[in-house]
């Protein structure tokens, strides 16, 4: 467990609370292994019957801690190793409810984690993107298939490959989110509706996820992704992305040979 994943249970919800606001809530491996063992936990846990996410500070989060990402690059850190692989699977069986509250900025699985929640209230200026290929990586949490399917593939591509943000009631409007708000009262409608769930029955709930959520498919997407994902990691052109994160530049990919 790490501090900056905070646990709260009460009224049968358990509350995941993205804690580490000055580095924008980027989530590092240590997050991803704290992250899987709620969510494991939840799953088997009768107590639980929603999980709601939420976040400290300015942002919901800024994504991948890139210096994680650097590491594997690099080779320091096993692509194996990397306990995103764990959370991951636990978005695609997952059974109960999942509900967000998103305020601020949500990158790159700050935004791909919200098609795996079935209801999400956002902030009207929070800005949600998923600007992988700017990192010379692909897509992940089976996002290359759940967003085209949830948004289009027109401005799902340009999401992916353009890094195009979209503000809080554009989510509303395309399908991503279900409720935009002023930012002072997201967390509130949010855990308003995961109570609201909580008292519903359960099995019931699971049934219907069940039937609108095809699981099988998700993690078959989600093992092709990831497949490619680890394998991009180690081109020179994630190399030059890395670097130039590191150096606080932009990245010259024109002149970088294209694996």
């Amino acid at each position: 467990m790490t501090e900056h994943i905070r646990r709260r249970f009460e009224d049968g919800v358990l509350r995941l609370t993205f804690a580490r606001p000055d580095k924008k809530n980027a989530i590092t491996n240590a997050m991803y292994g704290a992250l899987a063992d709620a969510l494991e936990g939840a799953e088997a846990d009768p107590n639980v019957r929603v999980v709601l996410f939420d976040a400290e500070g300015e942002a919901f989060t800024a994504g991948n801690d890139l210096t994680d990402f650097a590491a594997v690059s690099a080779g320091s850190i096993a692509h194996e190793d990397m306990q995103a692989h764990r959370f991951l699977a636990a978005l695609a069986c997952a059974t109960k409810p999942y509900v967000a509250a998103v305020h601020g900025f949500a990158i790159g699985v700050g935004t791909t984690l919200l098609l795996h929640c079935d209801l999400v209230y956002v902030a009207d200026d929070a800005r949600l993107s998923a600007p992988f290929v700017s990192l010379a990586l692909v897509p992940e949490a089976a996002s290359s298939w759940l967003m085209p399917a949830r948004i289009g593939y027109a401005r799902a591509f340009a999401m992916f490959a353009l890094g195009e943000v979209i503000d809080g009631r554009t989510a509303v409007a395309v399908g991503i989110a279900n409720a935009a708000a002023p930012a002072g009262e997201v967390h509130t409608a949010a855990l308003e509706a995961a109570r609201k769930l909580a008292r519903q029955p359960l099995g019931a709930l699971r049934a219907t996820k069940s039937l609108m959520r095809d699981a099988q498919t998700i993690q078959q997407v989600m093992n092709r992704e990831g497949e490619v994902f680890g394998a991009r990691l180690q081109t020179a052109e994630a190399v030059e992305a890395f670097k130039a994160f590191a150096e606080r530049r932009a990245p010259d990919f024109t002149k970088v040979r294209a694996d």
